[in-house]
């Protein structure tokens, strides 16, 4: 761990420059994926990653120079792209950075159990199989897959300055998934499709729950072969955290990304519903809605102590009771907009600059279980899983596809439907709220591919929620 921090330190301290301020961030990321495929182990895939970002300061202008050479001489011509950079764009920028509070903090941020061995791939290869083989014997069961993807991120963070800050993190990210067809129709069940990853060691497999999984996953698809298609019309909806997660992807993180309210994305990933001005003053939800950037969940896929600006990491409510109080913007976001905003400025990898960018993005907990929640409703539905997405880019109108479906009638789980969705406005969706459950019906979940940016960045970003109760949504099946 930090294996090359004091070599980096050497060649950061030998470098020469004439901006008021620069920074060095090294990273070193490697990756493997594993799976086993309908009892057939599948090639694996490896890769491996490193470089650096270096990015000058001068007259208030800053620009960026990235590098694979790590060599003394490759991080000082780095340094000098950034600098002539900086000089040629001076009469274009719009802004003067020169008043920037530039961090001079020391620190180490490493991911829970990081120091403890995780299994050969041999040993997890095993794992995969064993969970593979346990898949019921059933000629409706046409494909099913068990997999595992393991991630081991190091970067640290000089400038000139004196700050260090150093980050040890590994990521794991199991997945299991089973397809039932009967020649006319076919339906899937995942364990949280790809939505269970974390940070930490193999302590992660076990919560997740993926060994003794595939047979349950598997009864789960037949269920959904046989069940009726889900009625439409307007009902109270149930959404489990598997679903909750990406609900708040979209309709919450996305349209608070201060960079898209700026207009910066609009050409790529979109703009936002949200206005500048609404901040303060926008009932964005009902009275229970509580979301917060919240670092500070060890085992969540983006917890961190410091983003990759060098901006400290702490827990702020982006709403709360559900008025809207701050957007999801980072260091150079606050300065345009004179806004308060949260430390998210981030990166994908050392030859991207930071950006405004999700990270753990969470509903807080509320007071019901979830057979309090069921009671509450008289005509609904509950759904689980994503498995479908579609909203406009603005982040407003949206539709949704699950892929469990669970009527409700007078307080009572009843009959299993499949092909669920449900559709709405993302503000007035959030005005819906009735009900939020406890830190019983909590999980923290998190997606390893959200993307954004051009040149296009995709990151990992971790979602925390309980169950959450809407009244009175638009659902309908496969037919409508």
């Amino acid at each position: 761990m930090f294996d090359s921090s004091a070599l980096l330190r050497q060649r950061f301290a030998a470098l020469r420059s004439t901006a008021e301020l620069f920074s060095l961030r090294h990273v070193t990321q490697s990756h493997q994926a594993l799976s086993v495929r309908r009892n057939v182990a599948e090639p694996p895939f490896f890769s491996q990653d490193e470089g650096a970002m270096l990015i000058a300061r001068v007259n208030g202008v800053e620009a960026y120079a990235a590098t694979a050479d790590l060599s003394q001489a490759g991080l000082q011509r780095a340094l000098e792209r950034a600098e002539a950079l900086a000089r040629q764009i001076a009469r274009h920028s719009l802004l003067d950075l020169r008043d920037q509070p530039v961090t001079d903090a020391r620190h180490d941020h490493i991911s829970p159990n990081f120091d403890q061995p995780v299994p050969t791939l041999g040993e997890c290869l095993g794992l995969l199989a064993a969970e593979s083989a346990s898949v019921p014997k059933d000629s409706r069961l046409v494909d099913w897959q068990a997999s595992l993807g393991l991630s081991l991120v190091e970067q640290t963070y000089l400038n000139s300055a004196g700050a260090e800050l150093r980050h040890a993190q590994r990521f794991l990210f199991p997945g299991l998934g089973v397809t039932a067809s009967d020649g006319q129709d076919s339906q899937s069940r995942s364990l949280g499709r790809d939505n269970f990853g974390q940070q930490g060691g193999f302590e992660i497999i076990e919560r997740c729950g993926l060994v003794g999984a595939a047979s349950r996953v598997a009864d789960e698809a037949l269920q959904l072969l046989l069940a009726p298609n889900t009625p439409s019309g307007p009902r109270d909806l149930l959404l489990m955290p598997d679903q909750m997660m990406l609900q708040i992807h979209e309709s919450i993180g996305h349209p608070l990304e201060m960079d898209r309210i700026l207009g910066d994305e609009r050409n790529y990933a979109g703009t936002s519903f949200v206005k500048a001005s609404d901040f303060g003053h926008l009932q964005y939800g009902s009275p229970l809605l509580n979301v917060t950037f919240d670092p500070t969940i060890g085992e969540e896929l983006a917890s961190y102590s410091f983003d990759d600006d060098g901006t400290p990491a702490s827990k702020q409510f982006l709403i709360r009771h559900g008025l809207l109080l701050r957007p999801l913007g980072g260091a150079l976001s606050q300065f345009r907009s004179s806004l308060d905003g949260v430390a998210n400025s981030r990166a994908c990898g050392w030859n991207r600059a930071p950006i405004d960018r999700m990270a753990n993005l969470n509903i807080e907990p509320g007071d019901q279980t979830l057979r309090q929640l069921i009671q509450g409703i008289e005509h609904g539905i509950l759904m689980r899983t994503n498995r479908s997405w579609s909203i406009d880019d603005a982040r407003n109108k949206f539709q949704f596809g699950c892929e469990w479906g669970q009527l409700i009638e007078n307080g009572e789980l009843k009959g299993i439907v499949k092909n669920p969705n449900y559709r709405g406005i993302s503000a007035q969706f959030w005005r819906n709220l009735s009900a939020v459950g406890d830190r019983s019906t909590f999980q923290v979940l998190g997606t390893p591919n959200c993307g954004k940016g051009e040149p296009n960045q995709v990151v990992r970003v971790g979602h925390a929620s309980p169950a959450c109760v809407f009244r009175q949504i638009d659902v309908f099946g496969g037919d409508a």
